[in-house]
């Protein structure tokens, strides 16, 4: 998808750290590109505008249109009332975003994203490079870890990833236009409450099993959190539950060092088991909104995670939490 329009009527993105820093109800001294409004509205379509959802709004676009044009960014500032140099700081800060200036050429059809990391580079990085060179409509970059360490090195065609990725099967990939992340086997909802999962959720929310002896439990068993300096969960939880309501909970899934795969690693195999652990702690802190933050280059856990989560609201072991 191009550019459609009057250039003229686009603000340059080089004028964006001249917009001021307020909310408008539309950019000030700047005419929205109809076709690119018409485009961002038949992606957003009835979500809500709020701005902790600019990064998935951004999403929307790059993936229908294969990058964000400054037409897309002025559509988006004005649709969101937000100063284009907002929606411009946020797309540029994360090189998953392909932003186009006027007049720059779009980028190819299809990015190939080979890992960098120490991992990789020891596994043969540089000559997996070399061997993908000079393919027609398709971009080669180095990328810092995707997390996949124990297979590299590593190539993620689009949004999939090649375990122990060799030319032949990069190439074979493009070929057949593999570029979605392929889900393996896992324990799904309907498996998970068979073998008796969420069954101690269910007994925190009817009452049967009380706070104090899972907050007990929790500061019992020495857990201790593995990016906090070692804190101790349970401490965290009894903190943070005598703190004045309205509590969030942010989950965080980066996982962006060298190493650092156990998320993906459990999610992608046994998703629920990592759901009812953020809905328990959830309800015994009396969490009003839980938020999960995933890597972009998770994108197949990011999948597996909607397709199960709507699976856990359609039947419910107890009320929930609104979860993001």
């Amino acid at each position: 998808m191009s550019e459609r329009g009057d250039r003229s009527t686009v603000i340059p993105i080089a004028d964006a750290d001249r917009v001021k820093r307020k909310v408008r109800s539309a950019p000030k001294g700047r005419a929205v590109d109809p076709q690119a409004h018409r485009e961002v509205l038949a992606l957003l379509g009835d979500l809500p505008r709020r701005h902790d959802l600019l990064i998935e709004f951004l999403h929307l676009i790059q993936d229908a249109c294969g990058h964000i044009s400054a037409a897309h960014i002025v559509a988006l500032a004005a649709e969101m009332k937000l100063a284009m140099t907002e929606v411009y700081e946020v797309a540029t800060f994360y090189h998953h975003f392909d932003v186009v200036k006027e007049g720059d050429a779009l980028p190819p059809a299809v990015t190939v994203r080979i890992c960098d990391s120490l991992s990789c580079e020891m596994a043969g990085a540089r000559r997996l490079a070399a061997g993908l060179q000079n393919i027609a409509g398709v971009r080669i970059v180095d990328v810092p870890c995707v997390g996949r360490c124990h297979s590299a090195p590593i190539a993620v065609v689009g949004q999939n990833p090649i375990d122990a990725a060799t030319p032949q099967a990069v190439r074979q990939a493009l070929a057949e236009h593999a570029v979605k992340p392929l889900l393996a086997p896992y324990i799904g909802y309907a498996e998970y409450r068979a073998e008796g999962g969420y069954a101690l959720l269910r007994q925190c929310g009817d009452g049967s099993r009380d706070a104090e002896s899972v907050l007990a439990a929790m500061e019992h068993s020495g857990l201790r959190g593995l990016g906090g300096a070692g804190f101790p969960a349970g401490r965290k939880w009894r903190i943070v539950r005598a703190e004045p309501a309205p509590r969030l909970m942010a989950v965080n899934i980066d996982e962006g060092e060298p190493g650092t795969f156990k998320d993906r690693w459990y999610l992608e195999r046994d998703p629920h088991r990592f759901i009812e652990g953020m809905l328990i702690a959830a309800l015994l802190v009396d969490v009003a909104e839980v938020y999960v933050y995933l890597r972009d280059e998770y994108a197949g856990c990011r999948e597996l995670l909607q397709r199960e989560l709507r699976a856990l609201a359609d039947n419910p072991p107890c009320p929930l939490p609104a979860i993001h």
